[in-house]
């Protein structure tokens, strides 16, 4: 064989299997569950746990794959009779939401590491052992819906039409949910889910779903920052409820920002704030411009006194401030935005004479990076996860969003809940809100809840806390310890 022919064929070779390993390479890779052995002190307690992270197989009935959702699992070892066993399944919101804020920020036995105030810390971050994790109150399953984190449909191409809307969705995650209680023998164990924000829908809607699909009667329902009625929540034009359901928000932040003053407490304020929101402030917005002169200058002084915000900009908003402007305007002579996800914080805007928010200060840079940073991190180092997927912390992918039966209407999930209680009058549901929560403020939550035909006789199955933060008011210190506090009150009476 010549030189020039030998050279050829290596050169032959090597092309050929250059393109092979990155044809092989560049398969999405999923991961067969794996399982760690760790330990934590909670409460002065060591808890030993196995982590077990990876993919579950959701089929049809032909045996056909429809995806494959991943999640994370911790169970105490020596656990011998399930029963005795709380099992939780979590999720967080968008839609398009991983699991991770709930999993690394208050739940689970690890949490990213963040300074007591809320603020993030410098990269590179850094996981702690969470001493105020659940886990010694119950097991924990976070799942990560299609399309998030690990997630993925079979077939990208009709990923939409099959989960990437309200119904759809409870569909796959109740597959889930179902799969993995039979897999693990887990049916006698009492079962509660916990969701957020969007979560919170899901949850609710799940309520319902599980029991009336699989005869899966839960024992709790956690609602951590809960929208179940959009219309509480959207600033559409015709829709005035929001404006008067986010005022007491407005009210919090604005004395947050010393925008206003006042020697009432937080409490005290919110609850004044709520009793001319139902009142005044809302007789106000149904006259519209049948309001007179003086009705409309009266209401102008009051909405000043509580937002902080001039007469003159409400005058040109007609009395009327939705969320975005509002955290666009507060802070505007200092050239700041306050954050919407958590009104406490604040970030500097390049435009200050921009109508609208920029971006989220209380998203980036607070938490986006730490937390996707710490997630990516923990998976592949701790738990032995290993994938070429990228992991969807926070994706649009999911979108357009398929809201259902709401086309023309706003969702709902309000009902759903209820129907869940009526047919299991043992459900207790926890509502958990945050006062500088200005995505789902805990005003448009206590509306919702007073709107959805709950007879009286179910009525003490509800309960509420509020806590002195925002949408994930577990990343100020004080209030992570709170919410352990009150869920060890409410896993106790179980």
């Amino acid at each position: 064989m010549t030189r020039s022919l030998l050279l050829c064929l290596l050169s032959f070779v090597a092309t050929h299997l250059w393109a092979a390993d990155t044809t092989k390479a560049s398969l999405p890779i999923y991961q067969d569950p794996v399982t760690t052995k760790h330990a934590v002190v909670i409460d002065g307690k060591r808890i030993e746990y196995e982590a077990t992270a990876g993919h579950l197989t959701l089929t049809r009935e032909d045996g056909t794959v429809r995806a494959r959702m991943f999640f994370v699992a911790y169970t105490k070892t020596g656990v011998s009779d399930p029963a005795s066993r709380p099992l939780t399944f979590s999720f967080n919101g968008g839609p398009g939401s991983s699991s991770v804020w709930l999993h690394l920020g208050v739940l689970g036995p690890r949490r990213v590491l963040m300074n007591d105030d809320g603020t993030t810390k410098p990269p590179p971050y850094q996981l702690v052992d969470n001493d105020q994790s659940w886990l010694d109150m119950t097991d924990l399953v976070f799942i990560d819906p299609v399309s998030t984190g690990y997630s993925r449909a079979a077939d990208e191409k009709t990923a939409g039409q099959e989960f990437h809307g309200y119904r759809q969705d409870l569909e796959s995650v109740g597959a889930f949910i179902h799969r993995w209680i039979s897999d693990h023998k887990r049916w006698a164990s009492p079962k509660f889910l916990i969701g957020e924000s969007y979560g919170t829908t899901r949850a609710a809607g799940l309520s319902e779903h599980l029991q009336s699909r699989y005869g899966m009667y839960l024992n709790g329902v956690i609602l951590v920052s809960a929208v179940l009625n959009f219309q509480t929540i959207d600033f559409n034009e015709g829709n005035d409820l929001p404006y008067a359901l986010f005022l007491p928000t407005y009210a919090a932040t604005a004395r947050y920002h010393n925008k206003i003053g006042g020697d009432a407490t937080l409490e005290q304020l919110a609850a004044s704030a709520r009793q001319w929101a139902e009142g005044g402030y809302t007789t106000a917005l149904m006259k519209g411009d049948a309001l007179n002169d003086l009705e409309r200058d009266e209401t102008m002084r009051r909405l000043t006194a509580l937002t902080g915000l001039s007469e003159d900009y409400l005058d040109k908003t007609d009395l009327r401030v939705n969320i975005h402007k509002f955290c666009a305007e507060l802070l505007r002579d200092q050239g700041l935005a306050v954050g919407r996800f958590d009104s406490r914080y604040t970030g500097a805007v390049a435009n200050r004479l921009s109508e609208w928010m920029e971006r989220d200060p209380s998203h980036h840079p607070t938490i986006a990076g730490c937390f996707s940073t710490c997630i990516n991190d923990y998976l592949t180092r701790e738990l032995n996860v290993s994938t070429t997927l990228p992991y969807e912390v926070l994706t649009g992918r999911v979108w357009p969003w398929d809201f259902g039966n709401a086309k023309n209407e706003y969702l709902n999930v309000a009902p759903a809940l209820r129907d869940a209680m009526l047919m299991n009058p043992d459900l207790k549901v926890w509502v958990l809100n945050g006062y500088f929560d200005l995505a789902t403020p805990f005003y448009a939550t206590e509306y919702t809840f007073a709107h959805m035909g709950l007879p009286s006789s179910h009525r003490e199955n509800i309960s509420m806390s509020y806590y002195k933060a925002g949408h994930m008011m577990y990343l100020l210190k004080t209030e992570l310890i709170q919410m352990r506090a009150d869920a060890k009150n409410y896993f106790g009476d179980r």
